[in-house]
């Protein structure tokens, strides 16, 4: 009788699944034969010549954005620019480079490397690279810059109006995971650990052993601004702080093989040594699963603003002619199961926008504190100039703050550290330049807004009612800008950020924060009271 139920049972499963497995073959067949005709009707048949590599790379990227902006299609230029990215070398200048409104601007030239010694500065504008007009080119202008070995290459670029020309020898370049690491005094060590890349654990072992050595008997771990990197060097880094055998994070994913828990596999080189980590909106992926696990282990303290909330796994694979896609293939979790993904790309709103997460739920920690998911490590001792706020990011993604700080550092020249000020005078010159370069951006509600205004529904209202709601966007708009004094506390910092590398470049930079970076001073006075640290994480 049992055999007589189950056998029909497990015959119409096994059915079910080959009949779905068969449909799901079907339809992508069908729509790669649909899109293989009409892609070579549309290149035969158009009216102007058309360039099939870039349709092509157009059509795969665009497609790629119904996802998540994590999953991306990789060309050869691309997937060159990853490997330096994981690497942490290659063959160029040395400078940190951007494409903006149509012009190539050095964003920071690395002290010491060819683009310094060749004189480029911070906000010149590249318009030529060897015979190559830049402007002739896009994203791959920066190809042009990389190069092998001792190669020279000529460069001519803008600043302040004046047209010159440089020549820059190419050296292989180091991109050091840890830029940086100093004692702030006589016991308590400072590490910068910038990105995740190959390197990442082995500098940030070597920079630990190093403080220690000179008596470092309490770490601060600054992950701020770091946007993570190899998933398999956040838990190395973690295993230099917890004993081996820990859970440091777990994935999920509805490919089995991709269901994995990440432990520790070494001996740590200090599982006692109290440790305070720094983050902020812009620390992301493995800084959120570093700084997730200490703090769901209760090993260190998280100080700073709520970071920026990726919970995303990400891995090439390998396509045709040397291009990858680069695909979202699962989840990740601390130790205490939390998933700390802000938002959600596979739920959208009516407009077909991502929605960002506002529900949490409770999770614990080693001792029992309570933590939360969705939105991010929520710091244990929050920095409010460090939180996030759309003026800022705003002034920073349309390089307001950067154009600014190029007209000051040629206005008001130091080569003292000590000299460095930046005045309230100052600030009030700042907020004349943002309104007289014509500076503007829609906050969340004036978008929420004008889309109600577009709307047919907004004359259903009647009159009065449109014209206040007119009059509130009006209203929105000529106050923006005085939150430029709401915000100064955050625009300032950023501002004092970017000049005092540009005067005295990254180390310069760190050496200025051990006394005078607000979240650096309060996490080394929460560190000399043993009392109190233990307290925060009971």
């Amino acid at each position: 009788m049992k055999k007589k139920i189950f056998i029909p049972i497990i015959a119409i499963a096994v059915l079910v699944v080959s009949s779905s497995f068969k449909n799901d073959f079907f339809e992508i067949a069908k729509q790669l034969e649909i899109f293989t005709t009409m892609f070579k009707e549309l290149n035969m048949n158009y009216v102007d010549e058309t360039n099939p590599a870039e349709l092509m790379d157009t059509a795969i990227k665009s497609m790629l954005e119904e996802l998540d902006p994590y999953t991306q299609f990789m060309n050869e230029q691309d997937v060159e620019g990853f490997k330096i990215s994981t690497a942490g070398e290659y063959s160029g200048i040395g400078a940190v480079v951007r494409n903006f409104e149509g012009k190539l601007l050095v964003i920071e030239p690395y002290k010491g490397y060819p683009a310094d010694k060749a004189g480029l500065k911070a906000g010149d504008e590249i318009v030529r690279i060897g015979d190559t007009d830049v402007s002739e080119l896009k994203e791959e202008a920066t190809e042009l810059l990389k190069g092998s070995n001792k190669s020279d290459v000529t460069i001519q670029y803008k600043r302040q109006g004046e047209l010159k020309t440089t020549t820059v020898t190419r050296e292989e370049i180091e991109i050091d995971a840890v830029p940086y690491f100093n004692m702030i005094d006589q016991q308590t060590g400072y590490i910068v650990l910038s990105k995740f890349n190959s390197k990442a654990s082995k500098q940030t072992k070597d920079a630990l052993e190093n403080l220690k050595s000179k008596g470092a008997k309490r770490i601060i771990l600054d992950l701020r601004n770091n946007p993570g990197g190899l998933l398999t060097e956040a838990i190395e880094v973690c295993n230099l702080f917890v004993p081996k055998g820990e859970l440091i994070v777990s994935t999920k994913s509805k490919v089995k093989k991709f269901n994995k828990q990440y432990h520790t596999r070494k001996k740590p080189v200090d599982t006692e040594i109290p440790l305070v980590v720094l983050i902020n909106g812009r620390s992301a992926s493995a800084s959120e699963i570093v700084s997730g696990a200490l703090q769901d282990l209760d090993r260190a303290i998280i100080v700073g603003a709520k970071s920026f909330g990726k919970g995303l796994v990400q891995r090439p694979i390998k396509l045709n002619y040397g291009t990858q896609l680069k695909v979202t293939i699962s989840r990740y979790y601390t130790p205490s199961g939390r998933c700390i993904q802000s938002t959600d790309y596979w739920n959208r709103d009516e407009q077909g926008n991502a929605v960002v997460k506002k529900d949490f739920n409770e999770f614990h920690t080693r001792n029992g504190r309570k933590v939360y998911d969705g939105g991010g490590v929520t710091p244990d001792i929050a920095i409010d100039h460090l939180k996030d706020n759309s003026l800022t990011a705003a002034l920073i993604e349309n390089q307001v703050i950067f154009d600014y700080a190029t007209e000051y550092y040629y206005d008001h020249p130091t080569s003292n550290i000590s000299d460095f000020n930046f005045t309230n005078s100052d600030y009030q010159q700042f907020k004349s330049f943002v309104k007289s370069h014509g500076f503007s951006y829609q906050t969340n509600t004036e978008k929420a807004l004008k889309k109600i205004m577009q709307s047919d529904e907004i004359n259903e209202f009647g009159p009065e009612i449109k014209a206040d709601y007119q009059t509130l966007l009006i209203d929105i708009e000529n106050n923006k800008l005085s939150s430029l004094d709401q915000y100064k506390a955050s625009i300032q910092k950023n501002i004092e950020d970017e000049l005092i590398v540009r005067y005295f470049y990254r180390d310069g930079l760190y050496d200025y924060y051990l006394k005078n970076d607000q979240a650096i001073v309060k996490a080394t006075i929460l560190l000399e009271d043993a009392t109190k640290y233990k307290q925060v994480l009971k």
